[in-house]
């Protein structure tokens, strides 16, 4: 097999002109099966199916060999529904490009025909970077079933919430009988788990018929510790050539990477193409080691859009060192990408709800004049040190458009890092919270939600994973260790409280409770009518860069001003400490424009969300700010 080129650009490979991917096994419309695996050190290689897991007893059909490694071949017999492996090197394996797993990574693979499916969306025409409201969920815990169907169920929910995306955890099957999903091993099944591959399909149609677009959370930084044969076929899908942080880095631009690359490309249009998804969240992109002039974030940003066949495509990074060129253009040497997950707003939320100045929280002081520069500006670190890692972080995106950046008050990682799992309303003052969710869903950047936030939630969301013992004692010992890194945790018996990753309780523990959205009311409320507030408001969610302006007012109260293209300016102040009566007021982003007065558009103060009722802050009087409170103001023309 010839290596990448200079470029790392994929050799092109011998295609069965009815195909649809590069390997696996794919139902031919003339009938029976057509098989394409990469095995480039095996002598010989067969595939053995039949409807049964147990294979011993079938007859192996030998695949013919390619060049480049590649083995392949038409098998008549074979039908949709089938279980199969393949032979090779004195041992049966399931596919690695298998599309479904009925007993999970160590059993046999099934054939599958994506094509059997009865779309309805054929006019749905995508997904857009700006304009989006996310929702983060984790089909096992959504519901109390924990399955597709379930979670189907609920969409309407989230489309009157005011939801637009939906961002579903990983589902490429993994071994045990729980899991977040980020230890996959067969990246083209979804886990059977929470149902069959229909089923998903269903979900994204019924989804789009709601109004609501869905993501995928894609792991292309490594592969699970238990149940991953890619090694059986290739030791070349890893390299040594980089240090990972979950385990062995792939090989993206090593020797023979040509075909770890073209797998993992494929990978990323399938899910668009097959189920119709309407883009992906890339994992970690810090650890996607790849030194080729064409960097593989790229290649796979434009396979997703030749995937959606003109549908608009979301493609969104969490990426610790905040590396703005991936969502710049390749013209001006980026990926491609759509948006970045925003790490500094949540630090710097986190530290000015709870005071919590600790481990990666050190390089955050939740003042105002961060919440202004992250409306403005995106990243807080854009190459500067940082506190926490020593060392500068960050590039410069000044010029990126606001909705690039994804804030978040809550996700599954954060809400895990604290010591039982709790959800950020359960550590901070209620009007605080109020005031910094008021920010998050009508600030200029991309909000995101996860799952039972918009209703406070009371179900924690821990770390859970189900392994064989040995490993499951070691994956317990390395979250000990990830939270030894906050001294409040550490001390004490903190670490030695912290839930068993293994247990079924743990995970049955974070599933949602739906009858808390009546008993929680006033919080559903709070987040409803903010999320329309941003849809309908002519000037909100719609700002652009360099139309949203801020200032501090004092320690703990901001304001941010957006400028709309009538003078139907929007004023939102936000007080995080004391009552602060503003006399004199001396910033001129108070004033109302010309012939205009300000009028009170919504306050979180409001009886109705909880709160104990709103000042009056007017221009005719002086500025008096609540404690621990957010209002919104609309300019109108005075005489009206």
């Amino acid at each position: 097999m010839e290596p990448p080129d200079a470029d790392g650009a994929v050799p092109q490979m011998t295609r069965h002109n009815s195909r649809r991917l590069p390997v696996g096994a794919e139902a031919q419309a003339g009938g029976g099966v057509h098989f394409r695996v990469w095995a480039p050190t095996a002598d010989r290689v067969s595939v053995v199916f039949g409807w049964k897991d147990d294979l011993t007893d079938a007859i192996p059909v030998q695949l013919r060999g390619e060049s480049g490694g590649y083995w392949s071949g038409d098998v008549a017999e074979a039908r949709t529904g089938m279980s199969y492996r393949y032979q090779l090197d004195g041992g049966a394996w399931p596919d690695p490009a298998s599309r479904f797993q009925p007993l999970g990574p160590h059993g046999a693979s099934q054939i599958i025909d994506p094509g059997a499916f009865a779309w309805s969306d054929h006019g749905w025409g995508g997904v857009q970077r700006e304009g989006q409201v996310i929702y983060e969920m984790h089909i096992g815990t959504f519901t109390r079933d924990g399955s597709w169907a379930a979670a189907m169920e609920q969409l309407p929910h989230l489309a009157d919430l005011g939801v637009t995306l939906i961002e579903v955890m990983p589902v490429a099957d993994f071994p045990g009988r729980h899991g977040w999903g980020y230890d996959g091993v067969n990246l083209f099944a979804p886990t059977r788990l929470y149902g069959e591959p229909d089923d998903f399909r269903r979900f994204v149609d019924r989804a789009h018929a709601s109004g609501l677009g869905v993501i995928l959370d894609v792991v292309y930084n490594h592969l699970g510790p238990e149940g991953n044969y890619l090694r059986n076929f290739s030791r070349q899908y890893f390299s040594s050539r980089y240090k990972n942080d979950w385990g062995d880095a792939l090989n993206f631009d090593d020797e023979h990477s040509g075909p770890v690359r073209e797998f993992f490309v494929a990978n990323a249009g399938y899910w668009i193409g097959e189920f119709h998804l309407d883009g992906l969240r890339l994992d970690a992109t810090q650890q996607i080691l790849d030194v080729s002039r064409d960097h593989v974030l790229g290649v796979i940003a434009r396979r997703v859009r030749e995937a959606a066949r003109g549908r608009g495509t979301y493609l969104v990074a969490e990426d610790e060192t905040q590396r703005s060129h991936l969502v710049r253009s390749p013209e001006e040497g980026g990926c491609g990408l759509q948006a970045m997950w925003n790490d500094d707003f949540h630090h710097a939320a986190m530290v000015a709800l709870t005071g919590r100045q600790e481990a990666y929280y050190m390089s955050y002081r939740g003042s105002p004049q961060e919440f202004i520069s992250v409306a403005k500006r995106g990243f807080l670190y854009q190459g500067q040190r940082s506190k926490s890692l020593g060392a500068p972080r960050g590039e410069p995106g000044f010029d990126l458009s606001p909705a690039s950046f994804v804030n978040f008050l809550q996700n599954h990682d954060q809400i895990a890092n604290s010591l039982a799992g709790r959800r950020l309303h359960t550590m901070a003052g209620a009007g605080r919270w109020r005031a910094l969710t008021a920010l998050l869903l009508l600030g200029p950047n991309t909000p995101m939600l996860f799952q039972g936030q918009e209703f406070a939630a009371s179900a924690p969301f821990l770390y859970f994973a189900d392994h064989p013992p040995e490993l499951a004692r070691a994956v317990a010992a390395g979250r000990a260790q990830l939270h030894r890194q906050f001294p409040s945790i550490a001390v004490g018996a903190g670490v030695e409280l912290l839930p068993d990753p293994g247990s079924s309780d743990t995970f049955q523990r974070c599933k949602l409770n739906f009858s808390e959205r009546q008993t929680h009311a006033e919080v559903l409320r709070l987040h409803r009518d903010l999320l329309h507030l941003r849809r309908d408001d002519p000037v909100l969610g719609k700002a652009p860069r360099g139309t949203c302006d801020g200032a501090v007012l004092d320690a703990a109260a901001f304001v941010l001003r957006f400028f709309g293209p009538a003078q139907d300016d929007r004023l939102l102040l936000i007080n995080l400490g004391p009552q602060s009566p503003l006399d004199p007021a001396p910033e001129p982003l108070l004033a109302p424009p010309r012939g205009c007065r300000w009028k009170l558009l919504w306050s979180s103060e409001d009886a109705q969300y909880g709160g104990s009722g709103t000042l009056r802050s007017e221009a005719e009087t002086p500025w008096n700010l609540a404690a621990e409170s957010a209002v919104l103001l609309a300019s109108e023309v005075i005489g009206n």
